[in-house]
C-alpha cells in the first residue's frame, strides 16, 4: 500500500522526491505505531497518536504538518476505495499562532555576501549562489538543481523548475548575473555527462546537495557575524519581504516564489506598518 501511495504522490501528484519522503515517513511511522489496517483507523486513534507525539516534544506546528500527511493519506485510501471516509475530517488541527519567518535586513544581506572570500577556491561559487538564493528567492532545492541552459544572462532571467515540476521565470537582477559570470570560469569539470548542465557543482564535480548549501549560509552568517538562526529559506523570506517593503504588488511576488496561492504569500504582508501607510495614502484616491 505504502508503495502505491508513494507512485501516487510521485506521478499523480508529481510532488518533490523530499515531499514525497516526508509523507511516505510519516505515514508509515503512524501506522507502525498504531499496529492497525487504515481501515479499522479512526478519529480518536489518530487524536492519541498526535497527542503522544505531542507529549514527547513535538511542535505544535509539527504536529499540524503531520495531520496534513496523514489526511493526505486517507483521501488517498477513501479515492482508492480502501475507506469510506477519512478520518481526519473529525480531528481538530493545532492551534497555530502566527508564523512569522525570520528576515535578513538589506544591510545584513549585503554583509554576508561581503563576507565570501572570493580568492578561495569555490568562493566564486557560493558568492553566486548566495547572490541567487537572494536575488532570484529560490528554494534550496531549486537552486541545487539550476541548470546552466535555464539561465539566460544576457536576457535578464532564469528559467526555474519548483515544486510539482512547474515552471516559472524569475528575473535575474545584476549582481546575482555578474556573480554567475565570475564563477563560470572556474567551475569544475562535471563528473559525469549528466552534471554537465547543473550550474553548481562540488570540487569532485558532482551537484551541490541542499545540506551543503544549508552549511554554506549557516558559515557565511557566522563569518559575517550574523546571531539570528537563519537557512537557505531564509533569503527567500528576505527577497519576497523587501520586494514588498519597496513597493512590488503582491500577485507578482507570488508568480516569482512559486506560490499556488496568494494566501501563502501574504504571509510576507507582516513588514513595517509606516510602509502600508505611506503606500496607502500615496495610492489612495482620497489619500
Amino acid at each position: 500500500m505504502i508503495k502505491d501511495y508513494r507512485n501516487y504522490l510521485r506521478i499523480e501528484r508529481r510532488m518533490s522526491p523530499n515531499t514525497v519522503a516526508s509523507y511516505c515517513h510519516d505515514v508509515e511511522t503512524f501506522l507502525e505505531a498504531i499496529g492497525l489496517a487504515p481501515a479499522a483507523i479512526g478519529p480518536s486513534d489518530i487524536s492519541s497518536y498526535l497527542g503522544e507525539v505531542t507529549a514527547r516534544g513535538l511542535s505544535k506546528r509539527s504536529s499540524a504538518r503531520l495531520l496534513s500527511s496523514l489526511r493526505n493519506f486517507f483521501d488517498w485510501c477513501v479515492q482508492e476505495g480502501e475507506i469510506s471516509e477519512n478520518p481526519c475530517d473529525r480531528v481538530d488541527a493545532p492551534k497555530l499562532g502566527k508564523y512569522l519567518p525570520s528576515v535578513l535586513t538589506v544591510e545584513e544581506v549585503s554583509a554576508i555576501m561581503e563576507s565570501v572570500d572570493l580568492r578561495g577556491p569555490f568562493g566564486k561559487r557560493d558568492r553566486a549562489i548566495l547572490e541567487v538564493l537572494y536575488g532570484c528567492g529560490l528554494r534550496v532545492s531549486e537552486a541545487a538543481g539550476l541548470r546552466i541552459s535555464h539561465v539566460h544572462l544576457d536576457e535578464g532571467f532564469v528559467d526555474v523548475i519548483g515544486k510539482g515540476d512547474k515552471q516559472r521565470l524569475v528575473p535575474l537582477g545584476d549582481m546575482a548575473a555578474d556573480a554567475i559570470r565570475a564563477y563560470l570560469p572556474d567551475r569544475p569539470l562535471p563528473a559525469e555527462r549528466s552534471f554537465e548542465d547543473i550550474l553548481f557543482l562540488n570540487k569532485f564535480g558532482k551537484p551541490l546537495s541542499r545540506v551543503s548549501i544549508f552549511k554554506l549560509v549557516k558559515a557565511q552568517a557566522m563569518a559575517a557575524g550574523i546571531d539570528k538562526e537563519i537557512s537557505p529559506h531564509t533569503f527567500r523570506h528576505s527577497f519576497a519581504t523587501h520586494l514588498i517593503e519597496n513597493g512590488a504588488d503582491l500577485r507578482v511576488v507570488q508568480e516569482m516564489l512559486g506560490h499556488e496561492s496568494i494566501l501563502t504569500t501574504e504571509i510576507y504582508t507582516h513588514i513595517d506598518t509606516s510602509t502600508w501607510h505611506r503606500a496607502v495614502l500615496e495610492h489612495h484616491p482620497r489619500g
